[in-house]
């Protein structure tokens, strides 16, 4: 039997060992803080920074949200960003995406303080990752990794494929594990028979935003596979297709409508030696890292020695 791995115990045992960390730094009169920008009323935007913003107050780190109206120019986003960046009481800027249509979302991003990028995607801190120096990596990416050595599942030498190239996930992933010692290899849309780079994987990780794309004959017995994805299906046809049978899935369907499944086919996990299931595996990591983040920016901002190095 496969070995399921699970993100919410891992996710509980990192936001504990945050926790730890600031009561900590309280002895030495730092309290990390955490300033979170939601524009407009997108109600799942709503939902993940009030989540954030929870989690603070439960782990002791401070935290400022600021809402916004959907209005808001680019212009008025990157003077709060000015300001949020000369706050030193803040260690960590984060903008909620996605923003309306009317603001240019890169620029705004790249506004933030490389210091203060506590979701790690400046492109300065992109560039640090790739040197492989101190930085402030992407929470999932980073989670994805905490997974892997908290599972004990061996990276060093490992051969490690990861689908997907997107700057959030695909990329820093593939960083990630290259400084870990993997043997990476990045695959796409566009990359040529796909399947059997994919059977070379003895860590595969999907984060190519499309259900189930990652099917069981694309997948070698015994490989670790983890599952970036969320996807959300609605149809009937498409619960059969990936949940025909799932008793418990049926069950949920029924009563909220849709199911989420991930990037990978459900029926691949069979023959795996490990997955993250969806939900429950990668997702709960990204709030933890998110929390971890802050507090090893609030020490790289004031050169205090971090156990992450």
């Amino acid at each position: 039997m496969p070995n399921i791995l699970d993100g919410t115990a891992i996710a509980a045992a990192i936001k504990q060992e945050v926790a730890e960390e600031v009561r900590a730094l309280s002895v030495r009169g730092i309290r990390p803080g955490l300033a979170a920008v939601l524009v407009g009323s997108v109600p799942a935007s709503q939902i993940y920074v009030r989540s954030k913003v929870q989690t603070c107050n439960e782990l002791g780190l401070y935290s400022d949200l600021i809402t916004l109206p959907d209005s808001t120019t680019t212009a008025e986003l990157l003077s709060l960003v000015a300001a949020l960046n000369a706050r030193d009481e803040i260690d960590g800027i984060l903008v909620q995406l996605p923003l309306p249509r009317q603001v240019d979302a890169r620029t705004v991003l790249d506004a933030i303080s490389p210091e203060k990028d506590v979701d790690g995607l400046h492109p300065i801190n992109a560039g640090l990752l790739q040197a492989g120096r101190p930085a402030l990596a992407p929470c999932t990416p980073a989670g994805v990794i905490e997974i892997l050595k908290r599972s004990s599942i061996p990276i060093a030498g490992a051969r490690a494929v990861v689908v997907g190239r997107s700057d959030i996930v695909g990329k820093p992933v593939a960083m990630l594990l290259l400084a870990q010692n993997a043997t990476v290899t990045i695959c796409h849309s566009k990359t040529h028979d796909l399947p059997a780079r994919t059977r070379e994987a003895e860590i595969l990780v999907a984060a190519i935003g499309r259900p189930g794309f990652i099917t069981p004959e694309m997948v070698t017995p015994g490989a670790t596979l983890i599952d970036v994805g969320i996807n959300r299906i609605s149809t009937r046809e498409d619960f059969e297709r990936y949940f025909a049978g799932d008793a418990k899935r049926e069950a949920a369907f029924q009563k909220r409508g849709s199911v989420i499944v991930g990037d990978i086919h459900p029926a691949a996990f069979a023959q795996a030696g490990a997955y993250t299931p969806v939900p429950g595996g990668v997702g709960p990591l990204t709030i933890a890292m998110l929390m971890s983040n802050t507090v090893r920016a609030a020490k790289l901002r004031r050169q205090i020695r971090s156990r992450q190095g």
